[in-house]
């Protein structure tokens, strides 16, 4: 069907041109909002009608008789109707629905995937500070960042994932002072104890391996503790070390993997952050006032000028993040995504402001952010606010503990990023309809079933079934699984484009329930082999879709359940 629609879209930007100059461009089809309406609709008559001075109904009754006459028309299509003031809903030969289980097949896990090209584009996501313990928001960024990584790399482009690690700054120290307060035996409660602290046990875990001289190792770095309650630079080495190989682990058991981890100390060791701020210093862009260097970041359309170097000499959270993204463009990567929780929405105005103000040669909305809210944790009803290993907020280790890394994606990624999500414990480990992982997967274990059983009793070939007869395919069930099979690929391309995972998790819950009302209403393995063949092609190619589909969210695809 793939192809099919492609030569329509072809002989109608041909018949717009016809009609308009330039009117090529606005050749589109539309899947209809009522599928007794059509398989695909165009509305280019009534954005024309206008300049051409003529009555939308009556333009499209034109170009009804005009696509009507062209071969691809007569080829693919059994009807063009005119609804409404001007709506051309195209009705498809069975023929033509029935193409997109070959391509299926044919194509198979590479279905939906476009060519390959030339730019790089890196994803930052997660950069968790190593102070603790990674939590559901950091879940539900891992999840994001993960999927519009593979949404990207189905698009043809090459992707890049790293982890920017804050390993610097005031939380750091606050983490080596708790370290170190836990090593001297204090506690939550003491009157020694800060209220700036970290209260999680996670801390005194830290403390009890330093005593113990214990070796710790992440991915970068391997530190061994001395046990001396006066080595406060040593319990924080150790503690980064330790927290960074938590995170390690964590993101493991969700099955998010890196390609670089970028480490903020190091803009500052190899003198990135002062070679930013003097190319703003001679751009021009800086002054000084009040014993602090600002940037003039209204002159980019910030709300404010911002201070770029406070009065005791330190820098401004925002100084190395231009400085870190000036190192990505000069690392090659002219495309940029930024996945970030919506508490870092000030900072999107001035780090693009500083890039734009160094005359670096970097283009206006450089970066690309993906903003996403925190996540509700909800179980019995009531909501879940702790973990006493975090000590104050509920961990994706927990989450991925009470259920599974499969449900933990699923829902992370089932709403858009910037909207209030509520994850429901109970329906995640729910084996119904209702728990829209369970619904998906389902669909796919219950294809599996019916092809084992095939290959049982006739000793049948998956691989066959891509030259299988498909005529027999066209019941109204079979036509909308077809229908929903082709949508696929433009679905990937939208949602890379968008940055919407959510969209892939619609999608799949609709062949889903596409297959579940074909499988209610027609018998598979039937006595007659030309029906049985076709029936068995058409739920190959719909196992293989949801797999394609499953694997860009992370998700795995299980054949019993």
């Amino acid at each position: 069907m793939l192809s099919a629609k492609q030569h329509l879209l072809t002989a109608l930007a041909a018949e717009l041109e016809k009609l308009q100059t330039g009117a090529a461009a606005r050749a589109a089809f539309e899947s209809p909002k009522v599928a007794a309406h059509g398989d695909l609709a165009c509305t280019a008559a009534m954005q024309l009608a206008k300049a051409l001075k003529q009555n939308p109904r009556q333009l499209s009754e034109t170009l009804r008789s005009a696509l009507l006459a062209t071969p691809a028309f007569e080829r693919w299509v059994d009807a063009i109707e005119i609804a409404g003031p001007g709506f051309i809903n195209i009705r498809l030969k069975d023929t033509a629905k029935q193409a997109v289980v070959h391509e299926v097949l044919q194509a198979a896990e590479c279905f939906g995937d476009q060519a390959a090209q030339a730019n790089k584009v890196l994803v930052e996501f997660v950069s968790a500070n190593p102070t603790g313990p990674l939590h559901v928001g950091h879940g539900r960024q891992a999840a994001l960042g993960d999927a519009i990584c593979n949404l990207l790399a189905t698009q043809g482009q090459q992707v890049y994932r790293e982890f920017y690690y804050n390993d610097a700054g005031v939380q750091i120290g606050t983490l080596a002072n708790s370290t170190q307060l836990r090593v001297k035996g204090f506690k939550p409660g003491d009157a020694e104890w800060p209220e700036a602290a970290y209260n999680g046990d996670y801390i005194q875990d830290i403390a009890n391996d330093f005593l113990a001289k214990k070796t710790v190792k992440s991915d970068d770095r391997e530190f061994t503790g001395s046990g001396d309650v006066n080595d406060l630079d040593g319990m924080r080495q150790f503690a980064v070390a330790y927290l960074r190989r938590e995170q390690d682990l964590d993101l493991k058991a969700f099955d998010v993997k890196f390609d670089n981890y970028y480490l903020e100390s190091s803009l500052y060791t190899s003198g990135k952050v002062d070679a930013a701020v003097q190319k703003l210093r001679e751009a021009g862009k800086t002054y000084e006032q009040d014993g602090a260097l600002w940037l003039k970041s209204t002159d980019y359309g910030d709300d404010k000028d911002r201070v770029m170097r406070k009065g005791d000499g330190t820098y401004t959270y925002f100084v190395p993040d231009v400085a870190y993204h000036i190192a990505k463009w000069e690392r090659g990567f002219t495309r940029v995504v930024n996945i970030q929780g919506t508490d870092h929405h000030g900072t999107i105005a001035r780090v693009r402001a500083g890039l734009q103000a160094a005359h670096v040669g970097i283009p206006k909305g450089y970066p690309d952010y993906v903003l996403h809210t925190m996540v509700r944790v909800m179980r019995g009803g009531e909501e879940v606010k702790i973990s006493k290993r975090a000590g104050s907020y509920v961990t994706l280790r927990d989450l991925i503990e009470w259920t599974s890394t499969d449900a933990v994606r699923f829902f992370l990624l089932s709403r858009k990023p910037d909207t209030e999500y509520i994850f429901d414990i109970d329906l995640a480990l729910a084996q119904n309809n209702d728990n829209p992982v369970y619904y998906v997967q389902y669909a796919h274990a219950r294809i599996c079933s019916v092809l084992a059983a095939w290959k049982e009793k006739d000793g049948g070939n998956t691989a066959s079934l891509a030259q299988a007869d498909l005529s027999p395919l066209q019941s109204p069930q079979a036509c909308a699984l077809m229908l929903a099979l082709a949508k696929y690929p433009e679905m990937l391309t939208s949602a890379a484009t968008d940055f919407a995972p959510h969209d892939v998790t619609f999608y799949l819950r609709d062949l889903a329930s596409q297959y579940h009302s074909y499988y209610d209403a027609e018998r598979i393995l039937v006595d007659d082999e030309a029906v049985k063949q076709a029936r068995l092609a058409l739920v190959a190619a719909t196992a293989q879709v949801l797999r394609n589909g499953l694997k860009v969210l992370g998700v795995s695809a299980p054949q019993k359940m």
